[in-house]
């Protein structure tokens, strides 16, 4: 199906294409990579009137070892996610599962912020960055302020981010290669598919328990969702509890029944992925 027509405007700075979001209101949208909004456009299911380019905002594409934290770009494509010696020193995880996004021809041209912002609970990186704690530095005008995960996500395709506002920067925490382990995982039929269910595990060992889990799920409601219940099971439990304790990924979230999978399958998936993630997770 072709697109309902638009204009489309360059931008040249985050000021200018924040002054063009604010010319456009509500039915413009901001693009980079397009690999999220041009087939929802091809569909009719977003027909927005003006296209903003943010393409040449080469400032917006980074990664950054800063403190405790990593900082990231929101234009870094999947690919230098993929590839960033910081990440995989630092936070492994998220390189890891920006590999798993498509194809090779989508990470050269997706980008972390596109991902994010439209908000897909069927995306990779979403669930990553819940089960990570990330923080996203969202900008209006002159002024920034900073989300946590756990609130960003507001519902189906829809985050905290407003239309006349842009994310720059994505957070995320550094973890210990002798503390942390980690792991995503996620069931598709054919390995460019979106996730029918995936699970982010981030593990910290201690004194041979585990000390804290942070478990996201994939596709399992309209947000990326937490188990907590799963990490609160895991809390303070030997590498023996998980089993049991994975069985409480089954009651997160709300998941739907489509072509793909019931709400029944996705639940028994959520409950395996959860076992084998935070099995893969104590064994780094």
């Amino acid at each position: 199906m072709i697109p309902a027509t638009f204009d489309y405007e360059v931008a040249s700075s985050v000021d200018h294409a924040l002054a063009l979001l604010k010319k456009g209101g509500e039915a413009a949208k901001a693009i980079a990579g397009g690999q999220s909004l041009l087939p929802m456009m091809r569909l009719r299911l977003a027909r927005p009137t003006m296209f903003i380019d943010l393409g040449r905002l080469n400032d917006l594409s980074y990664v950054k070892t800063t403190g405790d934290h990593i900082a990231i770009g929101a234009l870094t494509r999947h690919h230098d996610l993929e590839y960033s010696a910081a990440l995989k020193k630092h936070c492994p995880v998220l390189a890891h599962a920006a590999g798993l996004v498509g194809d090779p021809q989508v990470r050269h041209r997706g980008t972390i912020g596109g991902a994010v912002a439209h908000g897909d609970p069927a995306s990779d990186l979403p669930t990553v960055l819940l089960a990570l704690d990330a923080e996203f530095v969202i900008r209006s005008g002159k002024k920034d302020r900073t989300v946590p995960a756990a609130e960003f996500f507001t519902g189906l395709f829809e985050t905290a981010v407003t239309p006349t506002e842009l994310l720059v920067e994505i957070r995320v925490p550094k973890l210990s290669a002798k503390k942390h382990g980690w792991s995503y995982v996620k069931f598709n039929r054919r390995a460019q598919d979106w996730a029918i269910v995936g699970v982010a595990a981030v593990v910290e060992r201690k004194n041979g328990s585990i000390a804290h889990a942070a478990i996201g799920l994939t596709n399992m409601g309209t947000t990326p969702v937490r188990a907590t219940a799963v990490e609160q099971a895991l809390a303070g439990a030997a590498g023996s509890a998980v089993a049991e304790a994975a069985a409480g990924a089954s009651e997160a979230g709300s998941p739907s029944s489509d072509l793909n999978a019931s709400a029944d399958y996705r639940r028994h998936l959520a409950q395996v992925l959860t076992r084998r993630a935070v099995e893969e997770a104590l064994a780094r």
